[in-house]
């Protein structure tokens, strides 16, 4: 058993090895590629909030992408690798982000309180009413 113990333990720390170097080689191709496919900050909020138990109605009121854009976001990012599908009751799918921006260095937008039905792009886009009243002078 001590011989099996010793195998064991040896895998262990050769996989941990492995998994540093994978690691060390991978983050600038990763860093890259979810910056090519993550472009707007609609786009890093609905990836940041995909996690698998949001549905794609919830992940389009908070991010202002609109559901049809958002479903071929999820399969976009579930071939590249970025993303992992997720079956839901009744046949559907979801998808759950497999990275954080921001350990990568890449800056989220502010996720919209819970119950604030108005999304923070609403908030920051609302234009001014125009008025046609002419001031004297």
């Amino acid at each position: 058993m001590s011989d099996n113990k010793t195998r064991e333990d040896r895998m262990v720390e050769l996989l941990g090895e492995l998994v540093k170097w994978i690691k060390v080689t991978s983050i600038p191709k990763v860093k890259v590629l979810l910056e090519d496919l993550l472009k707007t900050p609609e786009e890093k909020l609905a990836y940041t909030l995909s996690d698998g138990k949001k549905t794609i109605r919830e992940l389009s009121r908070l991010s202002g992408i609109d559901i049809s854009t958002l479903s071929k976001d999820w399969r976009k990012w579930t071939r590249a690798g970025i993303a992992e599908p997720i079956a839901v009751a009744g046949g559907g799918n979801r998808a759950r982000s497999l990275f954080s921006l921001e350990e990568f260095g890449i800056e989220v937008p502010n996720i919209p309180q819970a119950g604030n039905e108005k999304n923070e792009f609403e908030e920051q886009n609302k234009t001014i009413p125009q008025t046609n009243e002419v001031k004297e002078q």
